[in-house]
């Protein structure tokens, strides 16, 4: 989820479980607010590790400050700094009620996207997830903004807000409904094609909550599939200049029509080994914990030299360059091999650059 809609729902819920007579030791419903939205901001601030290193901010995003086991720590942190910035006009406990529930909302707003959160860092790598949400749902922040308009509207009652996060949680009921008819629409193709289905899984995807990604995962690649879950007829794909959210809203078929791409796990057959090499490689341990669908994307090859790049199918998306391409270069058979991200397609840069 983006970190905005994080904000806005840890607002709301400040605002949803206000006391409904405060104590003087209590905040005031402004500052409960804030706090709340900080609070459920505060989890994305591990994006510092993105200075460090690409890949490293990859595999550890949404791990220790998205953590149930560390969420007492944390919210106790922020108390204490709240506490300090009201120059201790109210106590830390008066703040860390709202920054622990504010918390706890990034935390499950993010297990319902298909990114993962490790939820039991740092004792687990294990990413959570229950992917019915796509990262960027304007359904779902309409409905937050929704409740916080309702509720500075009606300021002498906290029923809005508390009807707002009831329709939140009914949208990703919703959502979930949604999500197994996706998965079943993979498992009836996968049947009736006879396919050897290792597991199914419908991934959400923009603009519609009956947009849905199908991923049909075997152990040497992938059948994927577009499907939309509401049309019954094949959309015409727009005349150029075509802008982007027209020819991502045209690449979503009805179930009886949808069409069905095989993707290889390891690439070409005569590419194949080369790729296993580097899949299962030490270099390439980070990035084989980090993605859940990885194809080989292309095989980049001059003289002695070879990069094998990989996708993680998780994240493709029609009339989108897809994100964390990785892959790794050596020159010859016998030498090591040098992990790189692949940005803006400059296989051909990094080639030329390998390390003799």
């Amino acid at each position: 989820m983006d970190t905005l809609t994080h904000a806005l729902s840890g607002a709301l819920l400040g605002r949803a479980t206000e006391a409904k007579t405060p104590r003087a030791d209590q905040l005031p419903r402004r500052t409960r607010m804030w706090v709340g939205f900080v609070a459920a901001a505060f989890p994305d601030s591990d994006f510092v590790a993105s200075f460090i290193d690409p890949l490293t901010y990859l595999t550890t995003h949404r791990g220790i400050t998205h953590s149930v086991i560390l969420l007492p720590l944390w919210a106790i942190v922020l108390a204490l700094l709240f506490m300090l910035l009201v120059r201790k006009k109210y106590s830390w406990r008066a703040f860390v009620g709202i920054c622990a529930l504010g918390i706890g909302a990034h935390i499950a707003g993010d297990v319902i996207t298909a990114f993962g959160t490790m939820i039991f860092a740092p004792f687990s790598d294990w990413r959570a997830q229950f992917p019915v949400t796509f990262i960027i749902d304007p359904y779902f922040t309409a409905i937050i903004i929704a409740g916080l308009i309702a509720s500075a509207y009606w300021k002498d009652t906290r029923k809005p807000a508390v009807i707002g996060l009831v329709l939140l949680v009914s949208y990703v009921g919703f959502q979930t409904l949604l999500h197994q008819r996706a998965i079943n629409v993979g498992k009836d193709y996968a049947a009736k094609h006879q396919l050897e289905a290792v597991r199914v899984e419908a991934i959400p995807q923009p603009l519609s909550p009956f947009n849905w990604m199908i991923v049909i995962s075997q152990t040497n690649g992938y059948y994927l599939s577009y499907i939309s879950l509401w049309r019954d007829q094949i959309p015409e794909f727009p005349a150029p200049p075509v802008n982007w959210f027209a020819e991502v809203n045209a690449a979503y078929f009805p179930v009886k029509d949808a069409m069905w791409k095989h993707v290889a796990r390891f690439g070409a057959a005569s590419e194949a080994n080369l790729a296993q090499q580097l899949w299962y490689s030490d270099v390439f341990k980070p990035y084989r914990r980090f993605a859940q669908f990885p194809a080989v994307y292309r095989v980049d090859r001059e003289k002695n030299n070879v990069c094998v790049w990989f996708n993680d199918l998780r994240f493709a998306l029609a009339g989108r360059t897809m994100p964390f391409r990785y892959g790794a270069c050596r020159q010859g058979t016998d030498s090591a091999w040098h992990r790189y991200l692949l940005g803006n397609d400059h296989g051909q840069e990094i080639l030329d650059a390998i390390p003799h």
